[in-house]
């Protein structure tokens, strides 16, 4: 029986090693991977049904492109409308002056995996919201260090694995005991003159005494301290998912996604200023003097201008102090949409923060995003340099994106 119990044990143990292993190293034509990655990079631009987002429904995206060509265009965008290729600028020229981003770091493997997820949706029946690269730029990775967090999470995955082992050694020793213990006939003098707890109790001292055994056990408590501690110091300053209830219950469900009210009427600083801007309750009245007068929220906002007191909205998204962004600079000459950083507001009925915003993940954005330069002249002597450097697509990061003094002066 204890052997087919450490038969079974290390045959599950065996199982999840391979399955931790998989889920690292990939398989082409994976859906289930593909889910997590276009999951992580696409979903607030492109739908995997035929609705259209930010960028192009997806269904039938196979049937549209060659997979080679979506390969080649997920990677690298911008280089392929400059080549002058017939699908590549005609896509751009639908969505222009918004750029898709180039998405190098994927490997043929991670594409063919999104592609074959997309095909499976679309065969199964109703589509979820989802994408890859067939036009618009796409969400960058919420991770905070895309290269860097795969590189982290390979160590933890090495220690993992040692706690593993280490655990199945400590249950061997266990099980040798108790083997060794049942092996005494019940019947026999010596054991009827010991009773069983006091041999059990005595073979675990002995088992406490062993040195093996007590490196084995504390090695085991300091790894998974430690594995504790480093995710709580990754943790602090994140605020990934907060979601206070706020003074009124606004939805931006309703006004943006179902009304489609644009960003900008609201947050108007969002275009040509460092701040995107709370409402007024001004603005709020250029409707609501009319509509939905009679609603309790809307009344709070009739108090609130009577009383001559401001609505106390609690701030969501917040970036320490030590970093300066400037929403103009990313919206306006960047050309990025709302939900690249803030994700599908849209259908949010309570607003909540969805991407990490650290420094990380800024950087990660700025090393994987192509500059816009197409059709503008402040560009052009610089495209030229880079051209003449063998850059050919000029990332944010080629320009500066990476200096330290970019967000912290």
């Amino acid at each position: 029986m204890i052997k087919r119990a450490l038969s079974y044990f290390f045959g599950t143990a065996t199982a999840i090693i391979l399955t931790m292993w998989s889920s690292t190293s990939g398989f082409a034509q994976d859906p289930a991977k593909g889910e997590q990655l276009f999951t992580n990079n696409c979903a607030s631009c492109h739908s995997v049904g035929a609705d259209k987002l930010i960028g192009p429904g997806l269904k039938g995206v196979n049937e549209r492109h060659d997979e080679a060509w979506l390969i080649k265009w997920i990677k690298n965008p911008a280089g392929m409308v400059a080549s002058g290729d017939e699908q590549a600028t005609k896509l751009y020229d639908q969505y222009k002056p918004i750029m898709m981003t180039a998405f190098g770091s994927l490997s043929d493997d991670d594409i063919k995996s999104i592609l074959a997820y997309v095909d499976q949706k679309n065969k199964g029946g109703e589509a979820k919201t989802g994408g890859t690269g067939d036009g618009a730029p796409q969400q960058v990775a919420q991770s905070g260090g895309g290269e860097q967090s795969s590189g982290f999470f390979g160590v933890v995955l090495v220690a993992l694995l040692v706690v593993m082992i280490l655990m199945l050694i400590a249950l061997f020793g266990i099980l040798t005991v108790l083997s060794r213990l049942a092996t005494v006939d019940p019947s026999s003098p010596e054991a009827q003159k010991i009773p069983f707890f006091a041999r059990l109790k005595e073979s675990t001292g002995k088992l406490g005494n062993n040195p093996a055994f007590r490196t084995g056990a504390l090695l085991l408590f300091v790894l998974l301290a430690g594995k504790v501690s480093i995710d709580g110091m990754y943790g602090i300053g994140i605020h990934q998912g907060y979601a206070p209830k706020q003074p009124i219950a606004f939805s931006h469900k309703l006004h943006a996604g179902e009304y489609k009210i644009d960003c900008n009427y609201c947050h108007t600083g969002v275009n040509k200023g460092k701040q995107a801007n709370i409402p007024s309750p001004n603005i709020c009245m250029n409707c609501h003097n009319a509509v939905k007068t009679s609603s309790p929220e809307i009344q709070k906002i009739y108090r609130a201008i009577e009383k001559d007191q401001p609505i106390e909205w609690i701030r969501v998204h917040n970036l320490p102090d030590l970093a300066y962004f400037n929403h103009s600079q990313h919206v306006n000459v960047g050309g990025l949409q709302c939900q690249q950083c803030h994700g599908e507001v849209e259908k949010m009925e309570v607003i909540e923060q969805r991407s990490t915003l650290t420094m990380g993940w800024c950087i990660d954005c700025h090393r994987k995003t192509s500059v816009n330069a197409k059709d503008n002249q402040y560009y052009d002597k610089l495209v030229e340099i880079h051209k003449k450097e063998g850059v050919k697509d000029m990332k944010v990061a080629d320009i500066g994106g990476l200096e330290c003094s970019k967000c912290h002066y």
